[in-house]
């Protein structure tokens, strides 16, 4: 096949300290090759090197982009000017970024974004360059291009803006594709969906695509071939069927053997005969929402994001409630938390929330958090010990003394050790990887001893590796605590390892629930079926 990329010794350092160690790969024309391995092995900043977009990198070594357009049928993209790349940025080489939240700018709407790329590259006028914005959304999928594209990113869903995103990077024709974790945050629907339109849009431009991701199915359904990395080395390489059918190396097999396993006891029988942990019954959450046009002066409407729920938890069980981004699942848990007021009836160890401070504080006590993202969720300005002990200060539990063991207890209990991490309590979130912070975030709901966890996508920003060590944490946990857990999440593999029961919610609505083996085995809603066919089209 045609080499349109050649990476020969590539080394990347940070004053001195080398993280990427002399990595070679090819790309062909129209070829998907896939780079994978966990957070921490150097596969999205080797991509990012490409483009020299890492600032203050050490780059040695040479990545040879060949084509028509250079006089001699080649460029050293580690070498040539950065005028000269800037012509390749956008226009022969794009990229799709992790998070099109963070990617986008906020302060323009998505088709003026899309248009700048146009007017830069190809000398557009400005109404020409807007109505090809609008032909790109459209041929992305997103609905209502014309009207979408005078949107602000906050205004766009999660698969809209991951469009917006792929419009933008296809808006040159770009002969290769750098997608860093295009799908990691979308539902399992929204996952396929994106995973389809890139292979559409791939063939219809016949461009080549290097894929960053540590989604190993996402690489058996999409990519061609593979490439393995782990801590900075590239230790595997070949088609996806070969490294998947026989891995050589041992670091491959350890991702391939990290899918979720189920490893849930039954809810003893004494727990069973006692009232639920949590219950609710026609439990209903709406929001205020503006008026159109005039009649916005008068009066809001509200929506209503939960409708007639019932559910109910029994001590040391799990229920997974799943569906996608919108189905009103993460409002069901702020309900559970209190945090948003409901109708209906919500009782959590036999109480209902009064919405007052005081009152509800020992009630905080019976039912604790952890949120998808710890980074965001654990404050950067406390160190451990201060995180992991804020319950007790804020319960008035135990004295400083008495409460810096139970800290040490708690962050032991996750595999958090002085051992491991000296000084451990008096560093900083920043300084621990993403699995590392997840277990902090349990540890610091653990240490006030509640009864329920809410559990908010607890590892859908995780590797795989390090999904599987967390899940085996809390299936731990939940064994010799007898917790329950709410848990809210759009990955059907996760509900099939944790839960006992499963709730299945579409449009606020709770369309089927029963135990994983009913739902997800046999599913009756049509709409239950497309997220589990969704699950193993993947």
């Amino acid at each position: 096949m045609t080499p349109l990329l050649q990476v020969r010794n590539l080394r990347i350092a940070f004053d001195g300290k080398e993280v990427v160690h002399g990595v070679d790969f090819d790309i062909a024309a129209g070829e998907k090759l896939a780079l994978v391995g966990e957070s921490g092995s150097g596969k999205t900043i080797t991509a990012l090197s490409l483009l020299r977009l890492v600032p203050n990198a050490e780059l040695s070594g040479v990545a040879s982009l060949f084509g028509p357009e250079a006089p001699p049928g080649e460029r050293d993209l580690l070498s040539i000017s950065e005028r000269e790349l800037r012509g390749v940025r956008g226009r022969e080489i794009a990229m799709i970024f992790q998070e099109p939240m963070t990617a986008l700018n906020p302060l323009y709407p998505v088709g003026d974004q899309i248009a700048e790329v146009l007017e830069l590259h190809e000398a557009m006028g400005r109404r020409e360059a807007q109505a090809a914005a609008v032909q790109l959304l459209a041929d992305t999928g997103v609905p209502e291009p014309a009207r979408r594209a005078r949107s602000f990113p906050h205004q766009l869903s999660g698969g809209q803006r991951q469009r917006a995103m792929i419009a933008m990077a296809l808006a040159c024709k770009p002969r290769l594709l750098l997608a860093d974790e295009p799908t990691t945050a979308l539902d399992v629907t929204l996952r396929v969906q994106i995973l389809d339109l890139l292979d559409k849009l791939q063939q219809q431009y016949g461009m080549a695509v290097l894929l960053i991701t540590h989604d190993l199915n996402l690489v058996r359904r999409f990519a061609d071939r593979v490439a393995v990395m782990e801590q900075g080395r590239l230790v595997e390489e070949g088609a996806v069927a070969d490294v998947f059918d026989a891995p050589r190396h041992p670091y491959t097999r350890k991702l391939i053997d990290s899918r979720p396993t189920r490893d849930v006891v039954a809810v003893p029988a004494a727990d069973a005969g006692r009232p639920p942990v949590l219950a609710a019954r026609g439990l209903r959450v709406s929001y205020p929402v503006p008026r159109p046009g005039l009649r916005g002066w008068f009066g809001r409407d509200s929506f209503v994001a939960v409708q007639g729920a019932d559910l109910a938890i029994a001590r040391g069980e799990t229920l997974g409630v799943v569906g996608e981004s919108g189905s009103g699942k993460s409002t069901l848990a702020l309900a559970a938390l209190g945090l948003l007021p409901a109708q209906g009836e919500l009782r959590i160890d036999g109480r209902g929330w009064t919405r007052r401070t005081g009152a509800d504080r020992p009630l905080r006590r019976v039912v604790q958090v952890v949120f998808q993202d710890p980074f965001s969720s654990l404050s950067p300005r406390l160190t451990v010990e201060g995180i992991v002990g804020e319950g007790l200060a804020v319960h008035g539990q135990a004295t400083d003394a008495a409460r810096r063991e139970r800290v040490l207890a708690a962050l032991a209990d996750v595999g958090l050790t002085e051992a491991q991490f000296p000084s451990l309590l008096q560093r900083y979130p920043h300084e621990f990887s993403g699995g590392q912070r997840q277990r902090l975030a349990i540890a610091r709901a653990l240490i006030v001893d509640p009864e329920l966890l809410v559990l908010d996508e607890p590892t859908s920003a995780l590797d795989v590796t390090i999904q599987k060590q967390v899940l085996g944490l809390l299936q731990r946990l939940q064994r010799e605590r007898g917790l329950s857990y709410l848990l809210i999440t759009h990955d059907v593999e996760v509900i099939r390892a944790m839960a006992h029961r499963v709730l299945v919610m579409k449009d606020g609505a709770v369309v089927e629930q029963g135990t994983v083996e009913q739902v997800l085995d046999a599913p009756q809603h049509p709409y239950t079926r497309q997220l589990v066919a969704a699950a193993l089209a993947e």
